[in-house]
């Protein structure tokens, strides 16, 4: 894959994953989306890691996409416990489901026990560390990878995406972590397509 297809790629892959997040009202449309645009931008590392024959841009980056994903996996099931943990505890059973209306009416809230609440909260407090921990690797890998590509191709924008995205992953307790990711997509694209061939590539990668 030559330096053009790549650059666009990345571009417009980037530019699909910006906008999927102003798709969010359409969640299944929304998700297809960014998806298509993360397999771009994907594509567009592994075509940059050949033509500057630098294994690092894309590998960095491949493993930053599956630490994220197992991340994911790994709270859903955390969560998934909690929940079969709590209903197993407040006596419902998935045999009759249809009957959890009526039944969750008929349960005094205040006599539940802290315990059981406890518990439940304890779940999901350990769901929300261990995604925390496995973004933060993510960002950190995906940094690694924008800091080599940088220094190929001498775009500083690359460097400056890749910190974004980390201080956004750090801040990602509050609101203001994930829009700095959101923009860091947008600098992203433009950074693909400031790309030139045989660019200066004495920069030094980001730390």
């Amino acid at each position: 894959m030559n330096f053009e297809t790549s650059k666009n790629l990345g571009g417009v892959g980037a530019i699909l994953i910006f906008v999927s997040v102003l798709l969010s009202y359409a969640s299944v449309f929304s998700g297809v989306v960014s998806l298509v645009g993360l397999i771009l931008v994907l594509i567009a590392f592994k075509g940059f890691a050949d033509y500057y024959n630098e294994a690092g841009i894309f590998n960095n980056a491949l493993y930053g996409v599956i630490t994220v994903i197992v991340g994911g996996i790994v709270t859903v099931a955390i969560v998934f416990i909690a929940a079969v943990d709590f209903i197993s505890e407040l006596g419902l059973s998935f045999a009759n489901v249809a009957d959890w209306s009526t039944e969750l009416a008929a349960i005094n809230w205040t006599t539940v026990g802290f315990e059981i609440i406890g518990n439940f909260l304890t779940y999901i407090l350990l769901a929300l560390v261990v995604l925390f921990v496995f973004v933060l690797i993510t960002a950190i890998l995906l940094r690694k990878s924008l800091g080599l590509l940088s220094a190929k191709t001498g775009v500083g924008l690359f460097g400056t995406t890749g910190l974004l995205i980390l201080i956004g992953a750090v801040l990602t307790i509050i609101a203001i972590g994930l829009i700095l990711i959101w923009i860091a997509t947008l600098i992203l694209a433009i950074a693909f397509f400031s790309m030139k061939p045989q660019q200066s590539q004495s920069a030094m990668p980001a730390a």
